[in-house]
């Protein structure tokens, strides 16, 4: 038994046999993983050897790494950007639209101000909404328009909506 028919060159999309799209069936994700994985189960090469099963396992590492990525729209999107020659760097560059800037600070601002549960709920109803609408652009500009750039900077705004959003579940764990 040889390892899988795999080459380590491969991009996530090319591993899983999905097209290279941010429009993604998760169940097809998840049903490609279990497949790859249980050919690449290190168990299965143990009569070839130690040096059979490490490979295996460099493949099962690999394999889930490229799951992590696909399974997540937001780890997938800002995949697919890097993939088209633009990265993220969101430690880099943080420039923000104005109104998305005053966004954010109406956002603070009502999380510092809630006092009840029914506060919090609404604010995080908004942002789920945000979210919503930004993956739908992202989809449109990745997928329609091939507009990586533009994907991109949605892709940042994004990032910092999903740790706004680790903050009102934290103010909700205290309450």
């Amino acid at each position: 038994m040889s390892i899988l028919p795999l080459n380590l060159q491969s991009t996530d999309f090319e591993l899983f046999e999905i097209p290279a799209q941010f429009a993604q069936d998760r169940n097809a994700i998840d049903a490609k993983w279990k497949d790859l994985q249980r050919q690449a189960h290190p168990d299965k090469f143990s009569a070839q050897g130690a040096a059979a099963q490490r490979i295996a396992m460099q493949w099962s590492v690999r394999i889930n790494e490229a799951y992590a990525r696909l399974k997540d729209p937001l780890k997938r999107a800002s995949y697919l950007c890097e993939l088209h020659g633009a990265p993220i760097n969101a430690h880099t560059n943080t420039a923000m639209p104005p109104d998305f800037m005053m966004m954010q600070i109406e956002w603070r601002e009502a999380l510092e101000d809630a006092k009840t549960a029914e506060d919090l709920d609404k604010i995080e109803l908004e942002t789920a909404n945000y979210q919503r609408k930004v993956l739908s652009k992202i989809e449109h500009c990745i997928d329609v328009e091939h507009d990586f750039v533009a994907a991109a900077n949605a892709v940042r705004s994004l990032m910092f909506v999903a740790r706004f959003v680790g903050e009102i579940e934290a103010r909700q764990d205290q309450m």
